[in-house]
């Protein structure tokens, strides 16, 4: 906030950021919010009595409130016995930008079906257009959503408190010791992002599907009007109220963004201020200012609003008063400012200057050095920051040395009073800071040099190639990193490069915070998760949010914004972190095999990858003791599962396909150019592959269906019932060598290479019996097991466990001959294959795999935490 302290009331201030703003005059003037009618140990409320019509709780014991009376803000709606009121602690919402210490933006999209309180005004969401920051879970109104500050990771469950009992919260250290998930957390010290155009929902790569007025222009929150009615504004004889329309500045006069004031119909000047400010959430005291009328003098004291003109008293807009008012602060030839110190910690967070007409930005630095023991301190090393706290985006502006601070004041004000009380003022030293934007851009040809890259973008972004520079290049996903020194170039690439297509394919572009890896304490393993929302229902996007309150949100990925590179880009020079993959088996697959192809260019080649099954068949996730399906356990709870998970070894192997026609004189013709695929779990031709293409073909056609494992299975079930009479002799058109060993194969429809003890949803395809011929399978053992089946009824009778699949042979070198196309799946991928060679060989160095340890047992929850935080979050490279 603004803060300012208007007298001689800085005697009485609080050293906490926590102290209401003060005002003052010559004499002692109170806040609507805190000129309670009832006394409040927590600022900001102006407590009534009420008679109660319905079941009622308090918002401070959580008690039922017994009889009819409580007690209800004017302000915010905190509802409490008359008990309570004098061990309220949770402030009231116009106090939220004093309790900010890290401003952090919110990630405002769509709330979700339950039922849930605003976090502004304390009201039901229910029925209502409500948003919910992605992040910390603020629901908030549409039109209260503007009022919100930049106070993400404020746990929002009970008003700003960090705890549910107020009783308890007088026990909580006011440090944090990051929690118990701090060994995996990504340090919010250690990350940076220039920013100064692009709002969170950018920043932590969440698509904007929220479409209301909130995602307005500049990034600044537009106010949402209520929707009013054809003549709402007239009042009729015996309504007993007059609504007035109230803006709060010239922004809001140019947007047409207003609030609706309610009041009597014979109401004094200062009240009517007053009822304005409350709608405003403006704590300031009202006779610092005035209403405003286009064409009529401002309203006096003594002047009273009364449309009707039914009694004698003197008014001076009797027959005539306007229904639209514009709210503002009066000149002032002094102020009092709190200026926060953002480059040390000290005792009192802040320091109160006395600002004048001549007080210049400089002549302030100097007087906050001193007050702080700083004198030694060289002034010209230090600058003012306006920081506006805005709920979307904190904007940061550096103040020049000789600006007048009163008028700066002043002109914040005229602009928006809301914008100044969500406004601080910072002193910070000063850095030569180079600006760096980082953006990755993905969609691009494969296997370009960067020359060819270069020409890429100039030819489609027309690039600036002064303050454009590509750091990185990643051929093999047709992706470039760019680093860029100006920010008006970052953001119209940035919005450029979502509207462009190169050969056809839409690019991608996302912003990719500096993680500064030198920062990072010497014990700490960051976490990087990567989330398939489209995986598991909406379990998948349930699990995003989760994770993203519980951790740095900066380390947790969507893949369907970019997929795994992104993530793993951005802790290219991490030492020592891990991963967590939330989707099926082809997710983790995904994820491998952009780790295998970036791997030489990352600090840590071989990060172990943990596992929360999302998809259908997980049978990777089986044999890792990941379970066989998420449903529903805490995210809390798996988090400390992986951080106490051991790692194993996991082979990796590589299938050459080259697909060749042989003629009748023994010539071969190339049908296609050879592809290389990447297999962890199994590969499969025939009656298998084509039972996995039935059900991908079934869910590209009716793919909002396909949001449960229950109905997954049915389909499978439905294609292998169409198929019970179906006949293949696959062993006429194979022919297979393992080691360079010819094996003859029986009459089989189906032929199954395994890489782990699991296939089929769980499936134990190899069998446990002894057999000398035949190794122990174990998926790190360098070997394949191949196996075959003879049609729908045996490998029916595989899942059921009434038998095992034909061994065949074991090793780790295979060749297949196709003379026919055929159906071929690996991982659950099917497509179909022309005829021709297919060589499997081992893929370079094994995974690193984490395995759930067994004493860790699941602990089941009804629904997903949504209140945890134990972990702060990552600040935007605050001041």
């Amino acid at each position: 906030m603004a803060d300012s302290a208007r007298a001689k009331q800085e005697n009485s201030i609080t050293e906490s950021p926590h102290a209401s703003p003060l005002s003052g005059r010559k004499r002692a003037q109170q806040s609507p919010g805190s000129r309670s009618r009832y006394s409040v140990s927590a600022p900001g409320h102006c407590f009534r009595k009420v008679t109660l019509t319905k079941p009622t709780f308090c918002h401070n014991c959580s008690d039922f409130i017994w009889g009819i009376i409580g007690f209800i803000c004017e302000v915010c709606n905190f509802m409490c016995h008359e008990k309570c009121l004098k061990t309220v602690r949770t402030v009231c919402s116009c106090m939220a930008p004093t309790l900010v210490r890290v401003p952090v933006a919110h990630c405002f999209g769509p709330a979700g079906p339950k039922k849930k309180f605003c976090c502004v005004c304390r009201k039901h969401l229910e029925g209502n257009a409500s948003v919910r920051c992605e992040v910390c879970e603020l629901h908030a109104h549409s039109d209260c959503a503007m009022f919100t500050c930049g106070d993400c990771r404020v746990c929002h469950q009970d008003g700003n408190q960090d705890i549910t009992h107020a009783a308890c919260y007088v026990a909580v250290s006011p440090e944090c010791a990051l929690g118990r998930l701090r060994n995996m957390l990504l340090p919010p010290m250690c990350v940076r992002v220039c920013s100064r155009n692009f709002s969170k929902m950018h920043c932590y790569r969440i698509s904007e599907r929220c479409q209301n007025e909130l995602d307005n222009s500049d990034e600044v929150d537009a106010q949402i009007p209520a929707p009013v009615k054809e003549g709402q504004l007239a009042t009729t004889p015996d309504s007993g109220k007059q609504v007035l329309k109230v803006f709060d500045g010239d922004d809001a006069v140019k947007r047409n963004n207003f609030r609706l004031v309610s009041i009597p119909r014979l109401t004094k000047k200062e009240e009517v201020v007053e009822s304005a400010l409350r709608a405003f959430y403006i704590p300031d005291d009202p006779m610092d200012f005035e209403l405003q009328c286009n064409g009529q003098p401002c309203l006096r004291s003594e002047d009273i609003l009364n449309r009707n003109g039914s009694l004698n008293e003197k008014a001076v807009f009797k027959e005539n008063v306007s229904e639209v008012w514009l709210l503002r602060s009066k000149p002032q030839d002094t102020e009092v400012l709190k200026i926060y110190s953002g480059w040390l910690k000290v005792t009192a967070p802040f320091v109160l200057i006395s600002v004048s007409r001549n007080s210049t930005v400089d002549s302030v630095i100097k007087e906050v050095l001193s007050q702080l023991g700083r004198k030694d301190d060289e002034p010209s090393g230090f600058n003012l920051m306006e920081v506006f706290m805005g709920s979307k985006q904190i904007q940061r502006q550096v103040l020049t040395g000789q600006e007048l601070l009163l008028d700066k004041l002043q002109e914040i004000r005229k602009i928006s009073l809301r914008q100044m009380n969500q406004t601080r003022f910072y002193v910070v030293e000063s850095r030569n800071r180079a600006v760096q934007v980082n953006l990755l851009l993905e969609g691009l040809p494969v296997q370009q040099t960067k020359e060819e890259y270069v020409d890429l973008l100039q030819e489609h972004l027309a690039i600036k190639s002064h303050v454009v520079t590509i750091s990185h290049v990643y051929g093999s996903q047709g992706a470039v990193a760019l680093e860029i020194s100006c920010f008006s170039e970052a953001e119209r690439i940035y919005m450029l490069a979502k509207d462009t297509s190169v050969n056809n394919k839409q690019l991608v572009s996302l912003i990719i915070p500096e993680i500064m890896h030198k920062k990072f304490p010497k014990c700490g393993s960051p976490l990087l998760v990567f989330v398939n929302p489209k995986s598991g229902g909406l379990k998948g996007l349930e699990l995003l949010h989760s994770f993203r309150k519980l951790l740095n949100p900066h380390q947790v990925f969507d893949m369907s914004n970019g997929g795994p590179l992104p993530g793993l880009h951005m802790f290219r020079d991490v030492l020592h972190f891990r991963v967590l993959v939330c989707g099926g088996d082809g997710t983790v697959g995904w994820v491998l095999g952009v780790l295998e192809a970036i791997r030489h260019k990352l600090a840590c080649p071989e990060p172990p990858i943990g596992i929360v099954p999302l998809g259908t068949g997980n049978d990777l996730s089986r044999v890792l003791r990941w379970g066989a399906g998420y449903s529903g356990e805490d995210p809390h709870h798996i988090l400390l599962s992986v951080e106490e998970a051991e790692e194993v070894q996991m082979d990796r192997w590589t299938i050459l396909l080259d697909a060749q026609e042989i003629t009748e004189d023994g010539k071969e013709n190339c049908l296609e150019p050879p592809k290389i695929v990447q297999m962890n779990n199994y590969f499969g031709l025939g009656i298998d592959a084509e039972l996995s293409l039935d059900f991908h073909h079934a869910r590209e056609e009716e793919p909002g269906k396909f949001n449960s494992r229950f109905h997954n299975k049915g389909v499978y079930l439905k294609a292998g019932l169409q198929k019970l009479s179906h006949t293949r002799n696959l062993h006429r058109d194979l022919k297979l060598q393992v080691d360079k060993q010819d094996v003859e194969l029986p009459s089989i429809e189906g032929l199954i290479f395994l890489n782990i003890p699991s296939w089929g949803s769980g499936a134990d395809l190899w069998g446990s019996e002894g057999d000398s011929r035949f190794e122990k399978p174990r998926m790190d053992d360098g070997l394949l097991e191949v196996v075959g089946v003879t049609g729908v009824v045996h490998m029916g009778q595989v899942q059921s466990g009434m038998r095992s699949g034909i061994r065949l042979a074991q090793g780790n070198y295979v060749r297949i001959t196709a003379t026919k196309p055929l159906p071929v799946q690996v991982d659950g991928e099917p497509w179909i294959q022309a005829p021709g060679h297919m060589v499997i060989s081992a893929a370079g160095p094994k995974m690193r795999m984490l395995r759930k340890s067994k004493h860790k047992q699941k602990k089941p929850s009804t629904s997903l935490k949504e209140g945890r935080s134990e972990s702060p979050s990552s600040s935007d490279g605050g001041p």
